[in-house]
């Protein structure tokens, strides 16, 4: 399985398709099949039975879908787009961005 370069919780734009220049959050990523749940993009419908066990009202609820990591651009500290790389900082791998070198904050949990 190939390591990403983009992660959760980091912000990204959609570079292309119909949210293309939309920015949001990294929620959730799918590395078996390259994609990424982006908060905010590709917007869905999708149509929700009641259940009234969860306290669920039925209807046509909108929801995000997946899009593919070739879709985004990770942003850096300064909110341009940017390619990621990878380098080594005394004994820790970091990653940083390409534009303007700086490294990558890593979020904490």
């Amino acid at each position: 399985m190939a390591s990403f370069k983009i992660k959760r919780n980091d912000k990204v734009e959609v570079i292309a398709g119909k949210d293309k220049g939309k920015q949001g959050r990294v929620l959730r990523v799918i590395a078996e099949k390259d994609r990424l749940l982006v908060e905010g993009v590709m917007m869905v419908k999708k149509h929700v039975k009641p259940n009234p066990q969860r306290n669920i009202k039925g209807g046509i609820a909108e929801q995000e879908s997946t899009i593919h990591i070739s879709n985004v651009m990770l942003l850096d500290a300064e909110g341009n787009k940017t390619r990621v790389g990878f380098r080594i900082e005394g004994d820790k791998k970091v990653r940083f961005a390409k534009s303007s070198g700086n490294s990558i904050a890593e979020k904490k949990k």
